[in-house]
């Protein structure tokens, strides 16, 4: 089975929605856009999100599978600056990055099961290791990031991130795993559950989805096939492949309950961004 990340984003930066997100079953079928308020939809399109198959709740809307979008956030209007595309199905991220670099980005986990830390200290492990300009540090409390836990319900939803980076280069505060019983099974693989962190906080710090132009590729079936750009363009970032696809990459939008390490194309966009 297939799971697709999704990140509720309190902004748009990955990133991110909580961009590394939500997953859900390959199968499920977002609630019909028709009934979004027309004002709603023009706040979404304006901040660079697509419009299709939006969901409303609590506090704001869900959009691309996996962003959380609150009504402060949609209320602040525009993001500022295109997208920015990283070959044809390959990384994409927001104009909106974490600065400040050098820069510590430190991470608290709350009410989760203790699985939950371990796994966020690997998927701060993975980022260390890349010896970037951004580094991470997991913390007690008065974090920069916080993982929490909360009841997402069922359909597959795995978590959300609450989006990308704001204006002023710091990342979204929550990321949201759904700690409803059964959610990961009976025994998940520690290093599954680092992946789903590192995919959350890719959102984050300003990263989109892998699949960003056809999710299809790794959900196999998805509604929105394109995320879609509202039409602020999309630049290839040097070093990255502009053909092949990418299938263990660690953005991408659905996961397929694997550990997905960071690949070479991973590292490539990763150095780029943030070395």
């Amino acid at each position: 089975m297939r799971f697709s990340i999704k990140t509720v984003a309190a902004c748009l930066a990955f990133s991110s929605l909580v961009v590394s997100c939500q997953k859900s079953d390959k199968t499920s079928t977002p609630s019909s856009t028709s009934t979004i308020p027309s004002e709603v939809i023009s706040q979404i399109q304006a901040q660079g999100f697509s419009t299709e198959g939006v969901v409303a709740a609590d506090g704001g809307y869900v959009v691309e599978g996996d962003i959380f979008l609150s009504n402060e956030a949609l209320a602040k209007g525009a993001s500022n600056g295109p997208l920015l595309r990283i070959a044809e199905e390959e990384q994409y991220r927001t104009t909106l990055l974490v600065t400040g670099l050098p820069r510590v980005i430190t991470i608290a986990v709350t009410n989760l099961d203790p699985i939950w830390t371990v796994a966020t200290d690997s998927a701060i492990a993975r980022y260390n290791a890349m010896g970037l300009r951004l580094t991470f540090q997991r913390v007690a409390s008065g974090a920069s990031i916080t993982i929490t836990g909360a009841d997402l319900g069922g359909g597959g939803v795995l978590g959300r991130s609450s989006g990308f980076p704001d204006a002023n280069g710091n990342p979204p505060s929550a990321i949201t795993i759904n700690n409803r019983a059964g959610t990961f099974g009976t025994n998940p693989s520690v290093q599954w559950l680092a992946t789903i962190v590192a995919h959350e906080v890719g959102h984050t710090i300003g990263f989109r989805h892998t699949d960003y132009k056809n999710r299809n590729y790794s959900c196999g079936f998805s509604i929105p096939r394109n995320e879609g750009d509202a039409g602020v363009g999309a630049i290839w970032i040097p070093g990255t492949p502009t053909g092949p696809k990418d299938p263990k990459s660690w953005m991408l939008a659905c996961t397929d309950g694997t550990d997905r390490p960071f690949n070479a194309n991973d590292k490539t966009a990763l150095n780029y961004l943030y070395k």
